[in-house]
């Protein structure tokens, strides 16, 4: 008898079959365009959208390759630090690994253990220990062509496999939120009073310093860390400055230091305009990313600084771009909305600030899943080959754009309605590579490899043809 899932998968792949083609196409000459319906939402219509997959490249052929103990290429025109590091090497961006070897970055965010009833009982029948999971969990990212870790990583557990590039996620603002005092959960992030972080706080800073030490102690000689994020998605919209000025306590730090702001510009609330907006709103960001940035570099010199993820209706702010920018290696976006991304982002950031960029999180959910599908904010798609054509599509044209040095999907395991006291955006929803009982996802799976193996010859095809 199937199971839940299983039936799901059968009937949800009989109604893609109408319109679905073959992942790697046997025709000759040009591949039609490949249409795959998707929605945001189980409750919305469905809209098709064209998706371009390996099959589509005409003329593409991976071939064998010696690649390093990172899967990276080896390379003699590389500066060779020990740890990871970007650098542009004829007009291409490239993750520089330990050894020195050209690397992108594939990792996947949230690789720790589940902590509903139903991730329990299958993590007693399926791993036991703690260290077979970490063990079997590392083969599947390598497997597949994953080689490193996004936001929320169980670190501790995952630092000894020295191969992989972990990133961590400080929760510098949140943490000082909390301290402080008046932060609350939002879907998908922390939620400020006003929409206005701490950063003017005198404190914040002192806090920085003490937490980053804490929170980077046993990793800071460890070159398997690629580098830390400051915090998730922050309230950095252009109504900040009139946020700040609108806060009750006139003593309060942040409205002290916009009024101020305003008085040395001889403005005034009445003489607001959209570039006094933006103007502030750099001015903010600015601010954050200087006391990060040092707490961070002073005591994890070896590592990058990756700044915020970014919120992905933010991605169009070029004071917030250009302020990131100007502290942090690289820019760190979450990106959602778009099922391919556009290349006023791709390359804009880039030709705005003359840095690479990762994205940290995206995601599609399959409705063959037997989960709702209701919470976060990536596609709903049919089926989970589907989700595959989505990452083939995606991660196609960030390579092509000579700009990406890696991304991470959202996320390792899919969310567990038995769980408590998670945010909003992550209660019923199919985002894992494995399911809630940590079987994986085989045919999204499959489609994600045949990406993650080939990212060198897709490079190489891409740039023999600019």
């Amino acid at each position: 008898m199937m199971n839940r899932r299983t039936f799901n998968q059968f009937a949800a792949s009989l109604v893609a079959s109408s319109f679905a083609l073959p992942l790697r196409a046997e025709t000759k000459g040009t591949t039609p365009p490949l249409l795959v319906e998707a929605r945001r939402k189980p409750h919305m219509e469905w809209s098709t959208y064209e998706t371009r997959t390996v099959a589509h490249l005409q003329g593409f052929q991976p071939q064998p390759r010696n690649l390093n103990r990172y899967g990276s290429i080896p390379s003699d025109k590389t500066k060779k630090t020990g740890f990871w590091h970007p650098e542009k090497i004829n007009g291409r961006f490239w993750m520089i690994d330990p050894d020195g070897g050209l690397n992108i970055h594939r990792g996947v965010c949230s690789i720790n253990l589940g902590r509903g009833e139903r991730n329990a009982a299958a993590f007693k029948e399926k791993f036991g220990t703690q260290e077979k999971w970490v063990k079997e969990t590392a083969g599947l990212l390598r497997k597949n062509g994953f080689n490193g870790t996004g936001a929320w990583a169980d670190t501790s557990l995952l630092s000894a496999n020295a191969n992989l590039g972990l990133c961590i996620n400080l929760n510098l603002m949140s943490g000082y939120g909390r301290k402080r005092g008046g932060t609350y959960q939002k879907p998908g992030h922390t939620g400020y009073p006003n929409d206005c972080i701490f950063s003017f706080d005198p404190d914040f800073a002192e806090f920085c310093d003490t937490s980053v030490a804490e929170k980077v102690a046993a990793y800071r000689d460890d070159p398997s860390i690629l580098g830390y994020f400051s915090d998730n998605e922050l309230p950095f919209n252009n109504k900040i400055l009139e946020n700040y000025l609108a806060i009750d306590n006139p003593d309060d730090p942040g409205r002290v230091a916009s009024e101020t702001w305003l008085k040395n510009r001889s403005q005034s609330k009445a003489t607001l305009d959209d570039q006094t907006r933006r103007d502030f709103l750099g001015f903010a960001v600015d601010r954050y990313m200087s006391v990060i940035s040092a707490a961070i570099r002073k005591h994890a010199p070896n590592h990058l600084v990756l700044g915020p993820r970014i919120f992905f209706t933010d991605r169009d702010r070029k004071d917030l771009i250009l302020s990131v920018a100007r502290h942090a290696d690289l820019i760190s976006c979450n990106y959602y909305a778009f099922w391919t991304p556009l290349e006023k982002h791709i390359k804009g950031w880039t030709a705005l600030t003359g840095k690479p960029f990762l994205i940290t999180e995206w995601y599609t959910k399959g409705e063959d899943s037997g989960l709702p599908n209701t919470g976060g904010a990536g596609w709903n798609v049919r089926t989970q080959r589907e989700r595959g054509l989505f990452y083939q599509n995606f991660t196609l044209t960030l390579l092509e754009c000579q700009n990406c040095v890696g991304w991470h999907w959202f996320r390792y395991q899919d969310n567990d309605p038995t769980t408590r006291g998670v945010d909003p955006s992550n209660v019923d929803s199919n985002k894992g590579i494995v399911d809630n009982d940590y079987e994986p996802y085989t045919e999204l799976l499959a489609a994600m490899r045949e990406i993650n193996v080939s990212v060198f010859d897709l490079i190489e095809y891409f740039d023999n043809r600019q």
